[in-house]
């Protein structure tokens, strides 16, 4: 269930109701007191069709969902008058005022935080994720990227995986001979993850040498970060320090190369779904403006950030988040843990503002808990 503040921290058992708590502080201009339970009903089914179709609502339509729910008939003057109400409020909104209403940022959040219901993700789901992602080849990259493909695939929106830079300790390197020429760089981290890249070399370089380098990396990384360990060997190298020949030695500064992750890692995947549903001009602009946020490393990189002390899923809509400051948008993230406990990346959706809460939260939970529980073995 959520935090006011959008953060997820558990969900509840057979789909119950949230507990009413107080509202995000953002929203309370905007409710001169807390709604009655038919508003609170009528808020809900508008988001719900919201969410399934993307359109409008009228109070014809909402009296046949809300006579079903209630169990008794309500007047189209009296559905006008609640949505009324509710538009007064800021959580719902109007073209015209003979048209429907949709939820707005305010309203999706009210409903999030109050009013939404959440049930466990099922087995079937969760076999797919867990197949999906297919931890047991021990390479948390590609596991990183699978990750935001199968998000992507299941929520049918953008899929997203962010990193910041880390100093990560290493806790061996090797090189393979492949050809002539070509030296395979292997990178063992602490956690058990493995990264590899080819490099080019000049020929001439024996067993004995590649041998040499990783014992030389290897004890040099002993007890240090990687930057540490990158200056020592640097200023060794430099100084004449080492008992390397020159073909090693270069050998070595090839491998300092890598991994390198300054910039941090931002992987995006599905960007195309986003465009399977438009329905209008505006929402077009809504997704070029979304677009324009995926292209924005540093944003993505911060919103990691904001997931530091999370105990689960947060949810960003729209205006509401600094960050994430345009509407018809939102973000659904969770954080994954190295097995210190500390946060090293996030894992989410994002899409435009009707995604289906409901169902994608669940989905963001369970995949950040098995790369959280890969990391941690």
């Amino acid at each position: 269930f959520c935090r006011p503040e959008g953060r997820i921290i558990g969900f509840l058992k057979g789909g119950k109701a949230l507990p009413k708590r107080p509202l995000d502080a953002r929203l309370r201009p905007m409710l001169l007191q807390d709604l009655n339970p038919r508003a609170q009903t009528i808020l809900r089914l508008i988001v719900d069709n919201y969410v399934d179709s993307g359109d409008a609502v009228g109070s014809r339509t909402l009296s046949k969902n809300l006579n079903n729910v209630l169990g008794h008939d309500l007047s189209a003057a009296t559905i006008r008058n609640a949505m009324a109400d509710l538009e007064e409020a800021g959580l719902l909104s109007s073209a015209h005022i003979s048209a429907g209403r949709l939820p707005t940022d305010a309203g999706l959040r009210l409903f999030v935080d109050r009013l939404m219901e959440v049930t466990p993700l099922n087995r079937s789901h969760q076999h797919e994720i867990e197949k999906h992602l297919d931890l047991e080849q021990n390479n948390m990259p590609a596991a990183l990227e699978r990750a935001s493909m199968a998000l992507s695939s299941l929520s049918q929106c953008a899929g997203l995986v962010a990193s910041p830079k880390q100093d990560r300790p290493f806790r061996q390197v090797e090189f393979v001979s492949l050809a002539p020429g070509r030296i395979l760089v292997v990178w063992v981290d602490d956690d058990g993850g493995v990264e590899n890249r080819i490099v080019e070399t000049q020929d001439g370089l024996t067993q004995s040498d590649l041998q040499k380098a990783a014992n030389y990396l290897n004890h040099h990384l002993h007890g240090k970060t990687l930057d540490q360990a990158r200056a020592d060997i640097t200023r060794d190298i430099a100084e004449h320090k080492t008992q390397l020949n020159a073909l090693t030695q270069k050998l070595v500064k090839e491998g300092l190369a890598f991994p390198n992750d300054d910039t941090g890692l931002v992987i995006v995947r599905g960007q195309s779904h986003l465009l399977n549903d438009v329905k209008e001009v505006k929402e077009l602009e809504h997704l070029r403006k979304l677009f324009q946020t995926l292209e924005q490393r540093e944003t993505l990189l911060k919103l990691v950030d904001h997931t530091a002390n999370a105990d689960g899923v947060q949810i960003f809509i729209g205006a509401q988040n600094d960050l994430f400051s345009h509407s018809g948008c939102a973000m659904i993230v969770a954080p994954y843990k190295n097995k210190e406990k500390q946060v090293v990346g996030a894992i989410g959706v994002i899409g435009p503002s009707r995604l289906n809460y409901r169902r994608i939260i669940p989905m963001v939970d369970y995949t950040a808990q098995l790369l959280t529980g890969a990391l941690q073995q």
